[in-house]
């Protein structure tokens, strides 16, 4: 009696299953692939023979509006850096817990180590850059590596002269132990 009773529910089971794919089959069919076209603005499409610049694009190639588009660098650099560590924050975090899993796993790994380190980072390029910005600059970014520093600052009225350069390296020695060989200061137009 058992045995009958188990075929039953693997049949309604295997009844069930095929019941939801030829019904996922069906509303599946009535949707046909829609052409490019009708999905999205004609203007956003590219043809062979023309090239559409969004807004932002043609701004940047006329020198227009130059102040969007270097707050738009400053905003892109912040962005791209802010992903790329959050992504190493990740992969460090499950290191740790996979360590922590382990027997024997303790807390103080070469992954807590490095998390520790990107922390320090960000809290060193965040002084430089805030320091940079009260000193009467429009923006700045700043990024540290192992071989050095670089600043990008927004460019003052005059262009960047050699006493703003040299007060942004005296900000960076004092948030960091990078010497004055480390530190590159570029100037975004």
């Amino acid at each position: 009696m058992k045995v009958w009773k188990k075929n039953m529910v693997a049949a309604a089971v295997l009844v069930t299953v095929c019941a939801g794919i030829y019904v996922n089959w069906l509303y599946t069919e009535k949707n046909t692939a829609v052409a490019l076209e009708d999905t999205l603005d004609a203007q956003k499409v590219m043809s062979d023979d023309t090239l559409v610049l969004s807004e932002d694009m043609s701004a940047i190639v006329s020198g227009e509006d130059v102040a969007t588009t270097a707050t738009d660098y400053f905003a892109a650099v912040r962005l791209s850096r802010q992903q790329a560590r959050d992504n190493a924050v990740n992969l460090l975090q499950e290191a740790m817990a996979y360590d922590g899993t382990k027997e024997g796993g303790t807390k103080d790994t070469e992954s807590a180590m490095q998390l520790d380190e990107i922390v320090k980072t960000a809290l060193s390029e965040a002084q430089i850059e805030s320091l940079v910005i009260a000193k009467g600059y429009a923006d700045c970014v700043a990024y540290m590596s192992g071989d050095g520093i670089s600043v990008a600052v927004a460019s003052p009225e005059g262009g960047l002269q050699q006493e703003d350069v040299a007060v942004i390296a005296d900000i960076v020695m004092s948030q960091s132990d990078y010497d004055l060989d480390s530190i590159r200061v570029v100037e975004v137009q």
